[in-house]
């Protein structure tokens, strides 16, 4: 196995950490991981902004004398099933029986737990190796106070499914029989661990273990962050500012106090845009339940003033985005000459893109509730960065951050709205101000109006071909407003990290290739989103290999690889000086061209990309490398003559190295195509006045069930385990929308260039 980082084990306090868990015995055991600079693990902001320590999680394990083992999950889940595989993988190597698996929630505390921020698809890729080595040290551990016992050699006993055996003489011992003295032993130094050969794997890539929460989500006992109750608590929502950067003037509260059931109505303190995940401010309605708060905020009679971006309209800034990007720009990738190349190419095809703001929209709105009292704070959120969420609440209280307990509740979805953690801090102010515990709750609403939205793009591609139809001459104009305005005024070029996701790494065999980065000023907030930049990328370049190969007559397949090339590891050249690789070093995780063509040929294979299709039907592809993942995805649409459309069958493989949960990934998988397809059909965000004037579903429609693919196939390539993991919880995303918009220009004739396509359709 390819040691991603250097291995190392070392005891914790086991007491302290056994009384924090409630578990009164056995073997505890830390796998600390070496400190990363910078935006090391994901530098989308969820880790310090712009410079900053990032630490991977030190993961702990118990035992108690009845044989229970409980792992600590240091992670959010959000249905990506990470409190389930990353257990799966300590299980594993230590030979634990997984129906005697019990798995708690780590509170959020980066110097215990290390980097917590469940984003940027890194979970596994980042814990695959120090999780392994907990359990391979729990494993010999055991093995080692069996043999003392016993006294024979440690070679001649196994941990075999929750016991350590002795097989020439057919002794037993149960986990909970060794687990105190095993606590006694040495560590097992990392030089000294025996992993398991992948052949020996029980959970590992088997896709046999069942989600932990499963059974709670689906009859409804699952905690959620509103099912959180306290003694004595209120119930408050909030009258944000309508546009970014603007600021109360004044209310009147004089009939929101007459609604029953309402207490109090307060201001809520704001900070100066940009404030990284400050709360925006306003006014809070408190009362003895959420809908009297609300009927009370509804009651409010408020004055704003709108601010700086009070003039803000969507429709006149896409005109100013699309002229940018007919213009040069800042120069962030330059092999070759491509403006040479361009001008004396046979034939240039140009392709201009739209893609507007979306907001997240996950089933479950912000929600938090708080405790402040005695110089000490506790928040229960549905928060998918815990560590930096009690950092937050810390420095916005003005306290010790050893005076904050955040307590991670289940997320009913995140996609990165669940990073920033303006909600809890809402609820921290809030209960401090009134003395008592208070439940924020954000209505549907609130969601979308107070998003930190995905970044409006305009794209521009210019691709020129000699007399043979070979592209010789790439240039990429991408303008989009950076998540970098979160955080500093003025930032106006996309940041590294959103160029290094499928801009400056295009992973194509062009000689001549140019990439540029005109300024585009924010005007609302914005955040990472799922799959972030690689969203406008992907869709402009892989709808530009389309249309390559309507403009030679050719294949899209066969055009998508002739313009990857050989096999081979791309290097992109010293024009691009700060290439980021989603914080991984390229010795690690290299741009690799064979891959990418592996991943296509797969489902070009499995997908039947030459079945003859009916008519009205069509097929569409588009690959991806993004979270160093690799993968591509066919969509078959059928379009009726009045311009209905319909999905009979959705085929991706995914390459992503050695992975843990099969059926985890799969799942992933069809819910990228779920959410590709809502915000490819519907997702568009629209601001006038400064205002977003979407509120719900309603005008923020996301697929139902009847719109949902009939068939869907996902194939997983085999990867050894020296190949180490990679993304996938976001990955799914990205080609998406360029092979669903690449079937209907098949079916129909019709290309789109901006989304959402619904009200395109109706006119084919």
């Amino acid at each position: 196995m390819q040691q991603m980082f250097p291995p190392h084990i070392e005891n914790v306090s086991r007491r302290a950490m056994l009384r924090g868990m409630g578990i009164t015995a056995g073997l505890v055991l830390a796998a600390p991981v070496l400190s990363r600079r910078g935006m090391a693990a994901y530098a989308t902001g969820a880790d310090k902004m712009p410079h900053g320590t990032v630490n991977d999680p030190r993961v702990f394990v118990s035992i108690a004398p009845d044989g229970i083992v409980t792992i600590i999950a240091a992670r959010s889940e959000m249905g990506t099933g990470v409190r389930t595989s990353l257990p799966m993988i300590v299980a594993d190597e230590m030979e634990a029986d997984w129906t005697r698996v019990r798995v708690r929630q780590a509170p959020g505390d980066e110097e215990k737990y290390g980097n917590q921020d469940t984003d940027g698809s890194r979970s596994t890729r980042h814990y695959l190796v120090p999780m392994r080595q907990v359990g391979a040290a729990a494993r010999m551990m055991l093995e080692a106070t069996a043999a003392k016992q016993w006294n024979v050699a440690v070679t001649e006993v196994k941990a075999v499914n929750h016991e350590v055996i002795h097989a020439s003489t057919g002794r037993k011992l149960g986990y909970g029989e060794l687990a105190v003295a095993a606590a006694a032993q040495p560590v097992i130094q990392a030089s000294e661990l025996r992993l398991k050969e992948p052949k020996d794997f029980r959970y590992i890539g088997k896709g046999q273990v069942g989600m932990v929460d499963l059974h709670d989500i689906t009859t409804g006992k699952a905690m959620y962050g509103a099912d959180t109750r306290l003694p004595g608590m209120k119930y408050a929502v909030i009258a944000r500012p309508p546009v970014v950067g603007g600021k109360l003037v004044s209310f009147d509260a004089k009939d929101a106090l007459k609604v029953s059931g309402v207490e109090q109505v307060i201001e809520v303190q704001g900070w100066p845009w940009p404030s990284k995940f400050q709360p925006l401010g306003g006014v809070a309605v408190i009362a003895r339940n959420t809908g009297a708060a609300i009927m009370g905020r509804d009651a409010l009679k408020v004055v704003w003033d709108d601010g700086s971006n009070a003039s803000y309209n969507s429709v006149s800034y896409r005109a100013e985005l699309e002229n940018a990007a007919r213009q040069p720009g800042q120069v962030v990738r330059d092999n070759g000459d491509a403006d040479a190349a361009l001008k004396s190419a046979d034939k240039v095809v140009v392709g201009e893109y739209y893609l507007p703001h979306l907001a997240h929209v996950s089933m479950e709105p912000p929600v938090a509730t708080a405790r402040v009292a005695d110089g000490k704070a506790e928040i229960w959120a549905p928060v998918q960065s815990p560590g930096g969420t009690r950092e937050d609440v810390a420095k916005t209280l003005g306290i010790p951050v050893e005076a904050v307990t955040i307590n991670v509740t289940l997320l009913g979805g995140g996609f990165g709205r669940k990073s920033k953690c303006d909600y809890a801090l809402e609820a921290a102010l809030i209960a401090r101000t009134i003395g008592a515990p208070v439940r924020v709750q954000w209505t549907r609403e609130d969601d979308v109006r107070h998003d930190f939205a995905h970044t409006v793009s305009a794209e521009r591609i210019e691709a020129g071909l000699d007399k043979s139809g070979k592209v010789i001459a790439w240039r990429h104009r991408s303008v989009a407003p950076t998540i970098a305005s979160t955080f500093a005024a003025g930032a106006k070029h996309e940041a590294a990290f959103e160029q290094g996701m499928g801009l400056v790494d295009l992973p194509f065999d062009i000689p001549n290739i140019r990439c540029e980065n005109p300024e585009a000023a924010a005007h609302t907030r914005i955040g990472w989103f799922r799959s972030v930049s690689n969203i406008p990328h992907a869709f402009a370049v892989q709808s530009m290999v389309a249309e390559i190969a309507h403009e030679t007559g050719r294949d899209p397949k066969d055009v998508l690889l002739a313009l990857i090339g050989p096999a081979r590891i791309v290097d992109v050249g010293p024009s691009t000086k700060d290439l980021w690789n989603y914080g991984e070093p390229l010795s690690s995780y290299p741009i690799d061209a064979g891959r990418l063509r592996r991943v296509v040929e797969l489902v070009a294979e499995k997908g039947d990309w030459n079945r003859s299709v009916p008519k009205g039907h069509g097929l569409g592809i588009a690959a991806h490398r993004s979270f160093v993942s690799y993968i591509a995805t066919i969509v078959e649409v059928a379009v009726d003559d009045k311009g209905k459309l319909t999905i009979p069958r959705v085929d991706t493989a995914i390459d992503c190295g050695m992975f843990v949960n099969p059926e985890r990934i799969a799942s992933q998988m069809e819910g990228a195509m779920i959410m590709g397809l809502s915000l490819t059909k519907y997702g568009e965000l629209t601001f006038k006045n400064g205002r977003v004037e979407q509120g719900n579903f309603d005008d923020f429609p996301v697929a139902r069930i009847d719109e949902a693919p009939f068939l869907t196939n996902v194939y997983i390539t085999p990867s050894g385990p020296d190949i180490p993991p990679s993304g996938v919880g976001e990955p799914g995303l990205p080609p998406f929308a360029p092979a669903l918009c690449n079937a209907i220009f098949a079916a129909t004739g019709k290309r789109i260039r901006s989304l959402p396509i619904g009200k395109q359709l109706e006119s084919t």
